[in-house]
């Protein structure tokens, strides 16, 4: 909980100190000022009413909903009663604040349909007892007329507790609103690395995979210079693949990623026969977008590795002003070549679109039917920005 959110349950708290504060140095004042107060006679009578309505002072306390509305009104009307009485034996005058805080506290609990009427009442009241001869007492019969006065006031603090009590559950809903979305970030993150790392390790270990069966056919033929070539550059793989996954894993959210020279370091590392083409102006893309390009190359190698082991890999980088392309085109299989059985999850194709659609993007992948790659494989991936 904040601290905006902690002022507004304090201010909006029944018995908050501001409250009890003001209840205890009533009460006090009124047990210190007002006079006669004896053990007979009228000193007695002013005594018992001191306490009852001191008590009935000390109810403003019980927390609001927790007295059903016939035991409010009940408790409102005795101490509107006991106020009266009091003010028509006191001679000091200082009971007039019981009056005003039974108006008041009626303004704060009741409804203005209730309020207004009982703060009527209790001024008529208090002024028509002070109105009477009887008592003894100087104070003046317009301080019991004005007694009503101050139910606005505990209206205006009803007013201002509701406000506040809807801002601290709008604060709360909005807490719960931002902890779902953090938890749904998270899970997307988590989804996101889920992808990186799938695409990575399905990207080394298909080379690889394509890199020791050439070696194993390069050695069966006795050619050991090219088979010795063919070992080194899985091994190369193998230390990019984990020097990938480490990067992916540590640190997924880098400032810059050059991309240019990750889809060349991809293709010499996958094809000897690969070429990359970029056109239109340069310009850097966010970080974001460069990690789906790039992750989006490394799918399409794989699958040409794995379904056209040895076909010449073409990509191309286009900027346009809107949106960027990126293709990837294998050409037909070499005569006698055959598709590395077990390489591949079957998921690239599905986490391109997923990584494609957080970003707006679009992604198309089919066979060629003509032209000079006929019967090779196309990867064609829109991205807007």
């Amino acid at each position: 909980m904040n601290r905006t959110q902690a002022a507004i349950r304090w201010f909006t708290a029944d018995n908050n100190p501001i409250q009890v504060f003001g209840t205890v140095v009533g009460i006090t004042v009124a047990a210190l000022v007002v006079r006669p107060i004896g053990l007979s006679g009228t000193g007695l009578a002013v005594l018992c009413l001191l306490v009852l309505v001191s008590l009935m002072m000390c109810t403003r306390l019980i927390p609001e909903g927790r007295l059903a509305p016939r035991v409010q009104l009940a408790v409102l009307c005795t101490w509107s009663l006991g106020a009266a009485a009091l003010m028509g034996l006191d001679r000091s005058g200082a009971s007039a604040l019981f009056a005003y805080f039974v108006t008041g506290h009626a303004g704060y609990r009741l409804d203005s349909r209730r309020s207004l009427p009982f703060a009527a009442a209790t001024s008529a009241l208090c002024a028509g007892v002070l109105l009477l001869p009887w008592g003894g007492h100087g104070t003046s019969w317009m301080v019991g007329a004005f007694s009503g006065v101050s139910v606005l006031v505990g209206l205006s603090n009803r007013a201002h507790t509701e406000a506040l009590r809807s801002a601290r559950t709008a604060a709360e809903q909005a807490e719960l609103a931002a902890r779902a979305e953090a938890r749904a970030e998270a899970l997307a993150e988590r989804a996101r690395i889920a992808r990186d790392v799938h695409d990575v390790l399905a990207h080394s270990l298909a080379g690889v995979n394509m890199q020791l069966e050439v070696t194993d056919a390069l050695l069966e033929s006795g050619d050991i210079d090219r088979a010795r070539q063919a070992a080194q550059r899985a091994q190369s793989l193998v230390r990019s693949g984990l020097t990938e996954v480490q990067r992916t894993v540590g640190d997924l959210r880098e400032d810059a990623l050059p991309l240019v020279e990750t889809l060349r370091s991809l293709l010499a590392s996958a094809s000897d026969a690969g070429t990359l083409t970029v056109d239109g102006p340069p310009r850097e893309l966010p970080v974001r977008l460069a990690q789906v390009i790039v992750r989006c190359a490394q799918e399409a190698l794989t699958n040409a590795h794995k379904y056209a082991p040895g076909a010449p890999v073409r990509m191309r980088l286009e900027h346009l002003p809107e949106e960027t392309v990126f293709e990837v085109v294998n050409s037909a299989p070499p005569a006698g070549s055959r598709p590395l059985a077990g390489a591949g999850s079957g998921m690239g194709l599905v986490g391109m679109r997923e990584r494609l659609d957080l970003v707006g993007g679009t992604v198309t992948a089919g066979p060629i039917v003509d032209g000079d790659d006929t019967g090779g494989w196309r990867v064609r991936v829109v991205i807007p920005g």
